[in-house]
Formats: structure tokens, C-alpha cells, sequence
């Protein structure tokens, strides 16, 4: 009876350090909570800016965001480590329930790439990347581009994320 107590205590002890290391491969993306101001370059001067609230959460090894944009429902992202400290594999699921597809994040310090492919009807593949750059918790400048094969990007747009409201944790 002593050794199954024992037994027991240790398998509640290792799960309890495992539960700290995968919280802690995932707090990076708690910067994303919240409530943002997105200006897109693409919006042109004097274009009222979009306001993005990601609600987050963490479920198991699944850490997702909620994206409202402009109060409509933009989809729920999701984040699974990909094995290696700062690299995801990411899903977005629309409110229709389709899934977009797997993606990838790599996070090194202040910077975040986001990167995927999407099959064309013609039978070519286009290369999406978008790359996150973190100033401080409350704000990000953002750049998205694409290539027809992956070497070769093209910036389709540009602009910045600042917090509004309270700054993050």
C-alpha cells in the first residue's frame, strides 16, 4: 500500500512539472490577448482602423485565440508545439467550420513568422508568410507577402497593431 502511495505522489509530482512546461511553451502567445487597433497600409490615410479582440485560452496542449474583427466572429486559431522551443503548427478554423488548413509559427524573440502554402486550382502552389515584430507587449508591425515558390515574396500588405485598453500582463 505504501509503494502505490509513493507511486502515486511521484505520477502527481512529474504531471505537475510537465502542466509548468507546457504553460510555459505557451506563453508567448498570451501577448495576443486582448483588445487591438489594426492599421493596414493597404487601408490607405484617414481609414478608420479595425479593431481586433482575440480571447484566449488554453485547453490541454491546445491554445486557442477567438478573433473577433470589427464585431464579427474571423475565425478561432489554434496553436500546438511543433516539438522545438518557439515553433507551432497553427489552424484556423472559420466560423462556417472549415479548417484553413496546417501552418506554421516560428517565434525568435520579437519576431514571429507565420508561414503556409495553399494549393491554386491550376495545380501551382502560392507561399504565404506573414511576420510578426513585436516593439514592448502592446504593439506589432506586421508584414505580409507572397511567392509563387517560396524564395521569390512579394509584400501584399503592411501596417500595426497597438493595444487598446490595459497593457498586457
Amino acid at each position: 500500500m505504501h509503494i502505490l502511495a509513493l507511486i502515486v505522489l511521484a505520477l502527481a509530482t512529474q504531471t505537475g512539472r510537465n502542466a509548468k512546461a507546457a504553460d510555459a511553451s505557451y506563453a508567448p502567445l498570451w501577448l495576443y490577448q486582448g483588445t487591438w487597433q489594426v492599421t493596414r497600409k493597404s487601408a490607405g490615410s484617414g481609414a478608420k482602423p479595425e479593431q481586433l479582440v482575440n480571447r484566449c485560452a488554453l485547453l490541454g496542449k491546445y491554445f486557442a485565440c477567438q478573433q473577433t474583427v470589427n464585431g464579427s466572429e474571423g475565425g478561432l486559431v489554434i496553436f500546438i508545439p511543433a516539438g522545438k522551443p518557439g515553433h507551432y503548427f497553427t489552424q484556423t478554423i472559420t466560423p462556417d467550420g472549415r479548417a484553413t488548413g496546417k501552418a506554421d509559427l516560428e517565434i525568435s524573440g520579437d519576431r514571429w513568422v507565420y508561414s503556409s502554402r495553399w494549393p491554386q486550382q491550376s495545380g501551382n502552389i502560392t507561399y504565404y508568410r506573414t511576420t510578426n515584430i513585436f516593439t514592448g507587449k502592446n504593439h506589432i508591425h506586421f508584414e505580409q507577402a507572397e511567392s509563387p515558390d517560396g524564395r521569390e515574396w512579394t509584400q501584399k500588405d503592411s501596417g500595426d497593431e497597438v493595444r487598446a485598453g490595459s497593457p498586457a500582463p
